[in-house]
Formats: structure tokens, C-alpha cells, sequence
């Protein structure tokens, strides 16, 4: 009785549940390792130059689109509204996947999943605005391995219908729309935070007030709780304090600016910082190039129609070993600070091989391995950069700099597309798309390694110096005596 009392009283146990089950069912996407060959067979019956050079190139154009607007709405909205969105774009994804032919359907397909994309946001900002912030690791760990779970679940399930029960794609895209449902109507039960990180009203200056004495943080001069003049009568005043309070007066909106301002210089106020997020934003354009091209690969090397495919074997298998990299991450003994640049530019160097192994092997085997290695190589060293750049900034900070980054990532690779894929400029094979992207990441590696260097041998230097410094002053000391 009490455990259940506990779940459903104010706190930070009932939206971490609430939101860690969205997480599982989200993700938890049966039918997307196979996206590819359900796309290019009888159901959808799409050419892979059509799915590769037109359909894939609209979601990136369309996700760069979408990202800002809908970071700076999710906060303005406070987030619960846009995890809704969410689930309900995805649930569109999989009705249309199911039930719409042609290809002008699949076209608008891409720019829903777009909107799917663009409000992943959401779903880490969101918890850190209900729940205290002691609670910010353990929470965070929880929606981490509940997406996490879930992709992994999905993608073994999907395997295990195809391969043992010999189900069609459309089954498995008819099961999925299911799981996506599940996952919508936990979205309502989502309790409404009632602050924003950077929209913020009076309303929302009465809530940090109680909630920053509740937890100690205010000084005996601001122990006062702040009050709202409330002079005058009538309607007119209170219409005054409904424009001065909304959502979209100007000053509300001026104060935001100025928060976002704030944050943002916070957030690359050191040159460390900056080189973190470089990586960040290089990587990952990189990563979701292949993510998003892989299934072409492995169909260009095996064909669907022909022979049995493990794509979500795979996919469970990246998941599992990329989760036992990054978990290896907080047991490393490592000075980041000196180490971590070179490290970046070493296992980039990793990626840049099994990308390169994937481009160059005509063994589906091989390229499955490349793809394994080359993921996990990603999730290691992203879960590095994103421990390096959260542990010096604010959750409100770190908020915004999730943006930039992923918002640079996409801008870079929607560069990409346009020159690399895109049939309207080179439009080139998936083979050498992929010799591309191996060289890509060879020039981040180059980089890094160059840094990383030149970092740890200035580190080197200086402790040298150091160490000079005192043994020196010990014997100016020794001699005096």
C-alpha cells in the first residue's frame, strides 16, 4: 500500500515511471530494421535508387526544418504537449506505412517521421522539469535504459517473427502501429509540469521560489516570498495582469531571450567545451548518415527477395554491445580532460575502418560486424562527450546545447545529402556514398588525433614544469635550513 501511494503522490517516482514506459513502447518498433526491404518490396514496390537518392534525402531536409522551431515550442508548451505530438506522429507513421500506397504517401511518410524526430527533445527535457534535481542521474539512467530496452526488444521481436514464424512485413508493421498506440495513450497520463526552463511567468517564479526553499538554496535575504502588486479594481487590471503574465507578452518573451543568451554563452564559455560539442556535432551528422543508409547496404550486398535476412538480430546486437561500452565508461579511470581528445580522434579512427569494411566487403557477415563496431565506437564515445559537456554545465544549458549540436549535426548533414545523395546533384551509389562516409570520419579522426596530441603533450608539459617548480623550491628551502 504504501509503494502504491508512493507512486501516485507529486514526485519524481510517478513521471519517471510514467515516462520510462513511453520510452519502451516508443521505441520498442518491430518493423524498423526492416523498413528497407518492406519499402522495396511488393507491398511499397519503390526502387532503392527512388528510396535512396529521393525519399530518405526529404526526412533530413524535413527534420532540419522542424528541429529549432520545435525545441524553442517544446519548452514554450512545456513539453508534455510535444511527447503527445510525438506518439501521435508515430502512430500516423505506422497507419501509413500499413495503409497507404503510392509514392506521394510515402513522401508525406517522411516528413511525418521528421516530426517524430524533432521532438525527441522532449523526452530528456521533460523529466528534469518535474523532478528535483538530486534525482537528475538516477532518472535520466532509467529513460536511458528504457529506450534502450525497448529498441532492443523490438528489434530481437522482429527478427524472431520473421525468421521462426515466417511473418510478412506488413504483419510486423500492423503489430508495431499496436505498440506505438500503447505508447500514445501513456503520453496522457504524463502529469503537466509546471514550469518551463526558459518561458518563465510569475506563476513560474512563485513555483522555483517554493520549490529552492523547500530544498534550502535561499538566503535569509530572499526568504520573502515574492508577491504580485495587485493595486487597482475592475476588469482592467486584471486584463493588465493577463497581458504582463502570458505566455506571449513581450516581456515574457524578452526574458526568455535573455535566458537563452545566457545559456548559450555558458555553454561554450571554455575552449574544451567547444571541442567536446565540435565532436559531437562532426560524429554524429556521420553516424545518422549510416543509420539511416545501412539497410540499403545490406540489401545491395544481399538481396531481401533472394535470401534471409538479420537486420534485427543485428540491430538488437548493436544495441546490447553499444550499452555495455557506454556502461564500461563510468569504471575507466581516465583523466578526460587530458585523454579524452586523443580518444575521440583513436576510436573515430575505429569507425572510419568498419565503415570503410562495410563500403569495400561483398560478405553480408562482414558488413554486419562492421556495423556493430562501428555503432558501438558511436555510443562509447558519445556517452564520453555528453558526460564531459553535462558535468560543467546547468540542465538548462545543457538543454540548449543538446539543441545547437544536434541542430549543427543536421545542418551538416543535410550538406551531406544534398552533394552526396541527393539526385538532383551527384545522386551517387550506396557504395560509394559509404567509401564517403569512411572518409568523413577518417578527416574527423585526423583532427582529433592532432588535438589530442598537442593536448596531452601540453599536459605532459606543464606537470613537468610543475614538478621542476617544486623540487626546486624544496631545495631553496633545504639550503636556508
Amino acid at each position: 500500500m504504501s509503494c502504491w501511494t508512493k507512486m501516485t503522490i507529486p514526485g519524481w517516482v510517478y513521471p519517471t515511471i510514467v515516462l520510462s514506459l513511453y520510452g519502451f513502447f516508443a521505441n520498442c518498433r518491430v518493423a524498423e530494421p526492416f523498413l528497407t526491404p518492406y519499402m522495396i518490396g511488393p507491398h511499397k514496390n519503390i526502387s532503392e535508387q527512388v528510396l535512396t537518392n529521393y525519399l530518405f534525402p526529404i526526412w533530413t531536409y524535413s527534420y532540419l526544418a522542424f528541429l529549432f522551431p520545435v525545441f524553442l515550442l517544446t519548452d514554450f508548451l512545456r513539453y508534455k504537449p510535444i511527447i503527445i505530438i510525438q506518439g501521435l506522429f508515430l502512430v500516423t507513421n505506422y497507419i501509413l506505412l500499413c495503409f497507404a500506397p503510392g509514392l506521394a504517401a510515402m513522401t508525406f511518410l517522411q516528413v511525418n517521421y521528421a516530426v517524430v524526430t524533432s521532438t525527441e527533445v522532449a523526452y530528456f527535457s521533460y523529466i528534469y522539469s518535474v523532478i528535483p534535481v538530486e534525482h537528475y542521474q538516477r532518472a535520466t539512467g532509467y529513460l536511458r535504459s528504457a529506450m534502450l530496452a525497448g529498441y532492443t526488444f523490438g528489434a530481437s521481436l522482429g527478427q524472431m517473427l520473421i525468421s521462426l514464424a515466417g511473418l510478412d512485413y506488413f504483419y510486423i508493421n500492423a503489430i508495431t502501429l499496436g505498440i506505438v498506440s500503447v505508447a500514445f495513450l501513456i503520453s496522457l497520463t504524463l502529469p503537466m509540469p509546471k514550469r518551463s526552463m526558459f518561458f518563465k511567468v510569475k506563476d513560474d517564479a512563485a513555483v522555483d521560489w517554493q520549490s529552492q526553499q523547500e530544498e534550502g538554496q535561499l538566503g535569509e535575504n530572499q526568504c520573502e516570498k515574492p508577491v504580485v502588486d495587485k493595486s487597482g479594481t475592475g476588469s482592467e487590471t486584471e486584463e493588465m495582469e493577463h497581458r504582463s503574465t502570458g505566455w506571449c507578452s513581450r516581456e515574457n518573451v524578452a526574458t526568455a531571450g535573455r535566458l537563452l543568451w545566457q545559456s548559450f554563452r555558458e555553454s561554450y564559455s571554455s575552449r574544451r567545451l567547444i571541442y567536446w560539442s565540435l565532436w559531437w556535432a562532426l560524429a554524429t551528422a556521420g553516424y545518422v548518415q549510416v543509420f539511416n543508409y545501412i539497410q540499403l547496404m545490406w540489401d545491395h550486398i544481399e538481396s531481401s527477395a533472394t535470401s534471409s535476412i538479420y537486420n534485427g538480430g543485428v540491430e538488437a546486437a548493436c544495441s546490447l554491445v553499444g550499452a555495455a561500452a557506454a556502461f564500461s565508461v563510468g569504471f575507466i579511470k581516465v583523466t578526460w580532460a587530458v585523454w579524452g581528445e586523443l580518444a575521440l580522434g583513436l576510436f573515430s579512427a575505429v569507425g572510419a575502418g568498419a565503415v570503410f569494411m562495410m563500403a569495400l566487403t561483398t560478405n553480408i557477415w562482414t558488413c554486419y560486424a562492421g556495423y556493430v563496431l562501428f555503432k558501438s565506437c558511436y555510443m562509447f564515445l558519445i556517452t564520453i562527450t555528453t558526460f564531459q559537456i553535462a558535468s560543467n554545465l546547468s540542465m538548462e544549458c545543457y538543454a540548449l546545447t543538446f539543441g545547437i549540436n544536434t541542430f549543427v549535426a543536421l545542418s551538416l548533414q543535410t550538406i551531406i545529402t544534398v552533394i552526396v545523395v541527393d539526385e538532383a546533384a551527384l545522386g551517387l551509389d550506396i557504395v560509394t556514398q559509404f567509401v564517403i562516409y569512411g572518409s568523413y570520419y577518417g578527416v574527423i579522426s585526423l583532427l582529433f588525433l592532432i588535438r589530442g596530441t598537442y593536448t596531452a603533450f601540453r599536459n605532459y608539459s606543464h606537470a613537468q614544469h610543475t614538478v621542476e617548480q617544486e623540487e626546486k623550491s624544496g631545495e631553496g628551502i633545504s639550503e636556508r635550513f
